[in-house]
């Protein structure tokens, strides 16, 4: 989770040094147009202001005299500073009163030689001191003879920029270390749930399957944790179910394994003398090795019907021939519980395509089911109908029913409910995997104390007459 949160922080903190990057230079770029295109204009209006004024009323003077005149008409607070220089870019003179001679040929000079106002940004060639220049050309009787050149420093502006830039920056080291703690916030916000889901799991990987992860917020997260809480709930449910189940097993497989060998020891201790006592537990053991085949069978099936192992055979048939084997089949032993089975068919062909074993297995199940939970005097009743297309049939017992709790789970594996009777709690498993391979539905309702009907629909299959 470090390793989340860092990335976190680490990637924020890139995107707003980025933004912050940015908007720095476009702060300092708009301060340096503002400060400098400020200065310029005012500079380049007061050049060029009197270099029309020089040129207006001194139309008749020489260089010498124009210089002379723009000296005694500087203003004593001129903060410029003003200089005259000849066609060949001598300095004359000065604002200061200065005659040094020197030769200024930088380009605002060069274009000022050329009819235009030159304007100039950068170091003058002796003190290297950062300046501002304009200079406009001075005319005698139509001719160029000289240049007014305006300059200042620049250093007071650099000054005013880079401290205002400093500020700047000032800002956006508060505005990145503010947000570079938000962030932080966020991460562990963020991080400290998947934590706590982390943690949830490592626990339920070691077993303990009552552990919950905490919901802090309405959020992916949140969903996420509530999904984690659900899958802990199922499985926790399914382990429980399994040592259920393993429980259940291992007594019904006890329960007849029990009965086969203390009959065998008794049947060899006799000396299969006494015929009446071995015929009694030879059909003992017989019907317990069959309650032990029943249970294999079943623990088998199932676990081909996980694996998809399981291939249907399927055929045309018609299920009422199957289900009136099956009514003959089971007449005998209901009749021995004092029990009505009653059988109800149209009389038009159920044809269905199907694998009439594992079809005849679901309802041998079905049956065997309503047999061993009706009372005696109860009802027990199969009936098919064709309603759109599809085959009904419904098995319906006036048993104990099942209770409501207990009834969305009946289906499931290894699910016995609140019933004592024997079995593997897998029989009503099978038969809902067998009916879905038919592309069928399977359904059970009950009412406690009632009864249970157990609902099997299957597509019926085409007729193959020709019109």
């Amino acid at each position: 989770m470090r390793g989340i949160r860092s990335r976190m922080i680490i990637h924020f903190g890139l995107i707003l040094l980025l933004i912050v990057l940015l908007l720095e230079g476009l702060f300092y770029w708009a301060v340096h147009t503002y400060y400098f295109g400020t200065a310029t204009e005012a500079l380049v209006t007061r050049t060029e202001t009197f270099t029309t004024f020089i040129n207006k009323y001194t139309a008749d003077y020489n260089l010498k005299r124009k210089t002379r005149y723009i000296l005694e008409s500087i203003q004593p607070d001129e903060y410029a500073k003003i200089e005259v220089l000849d066609v060949n870019g001598k300095l004359i003179l000065n604002s200061y009163g200065f005659q040094t001679g020197e030769i200024i040929r930088t380009p605002d000079v060069e274009e000022a030689l050329l009819g235009k106002t030159g304007l100039y940004i950068g170091k003058t060639p002796q003190s290297r001191e950062r300046v501002i220049a304009v200079s406009d050309t001075l005319t005698h009787a139509g001719d160029y003879v000289g240049v007014l050149r305006y300059s200042i420093s620049a250093e007071p502006l650099y000054h005013a920029v880079n401290r205002i830039a400093l500020y700047g920056a000032g800002v956006g080291i508060v505005v990145i270390l503010l947000a570079m703690m938000l962030s932080l916030i966020i991460a562990k916000r963020i991080v400290d749930p998947i934590e706590d889901l982390t943690k949830a799991a490592i626990q339920m990987a070691k077993g303990n399957y009552s552990v919950r992860a905490a919901k802090r917020f309405d959020d992916e997260v949140g969903t996420l944790a509530d999904t984690f809480n659900y899958m802990a709930a199922e499985i926790g449910k399914n382990e429980k179910l399994k040592n259920d189940f393993i429980s259940s097993v291992s007594h019904e497989l006890r329960t007849p394994l029990t009965s086969i060998k203390g009959w065998g020891e008794t049947l060899i201790s006799g000396g299969l003398k006494d015929q009446e006592e071995t015929m009694l537990g030879l059909e003992v053991i017989s019907k317990e090795t069959d309650r032990l085949i029943g249970l294999v069978e079943d623990l088998l099936d199932f676990s081909k019907f996980q694996s998809a192992e399981i291939k249907l055979c399927q055929e045309r048939m018609d299920m009422r021939e199957l289900l009136e084997d099956l009514y003959v089949q089971f007449t005998i032993p209901a009749q021995e519980k004092q029990i009505a089975l009653r059988l109800e068919l149209p009389d038009n062909p159920l044809t269905v395509m199907g694998d009439p074993n594992r079809l005849k297995q679901v309802f041998v199940n079905l049956l065997d089911n309503a047999l061993k939970f009706t009372p005696p005097s109860g009802k027990i009743s199969v009936s098919a109908s064709d309603q759109n297309g599809r085959l009904t049939i419904l098995v319906s017992d006036t048993g104990e029913g099942i209770a409501p709790e207990d009834l969305a789970y009946v289906t499931g594996k290894f699910y016995k409910g609140r019933s004592k009777l024997s079995g593997s709690g897998l029989g009503l498993a099978i038969c809902k995997e067998i009916v879905q391979l038919h592309t069928g539905r399977f359904a059970v309702s009950s009412i406690l104390g009632k009864g249970t009907t157990i609902t099997v629909e299957l597509p019926l299959a085409p007729s193959t007459k020709k019109g």
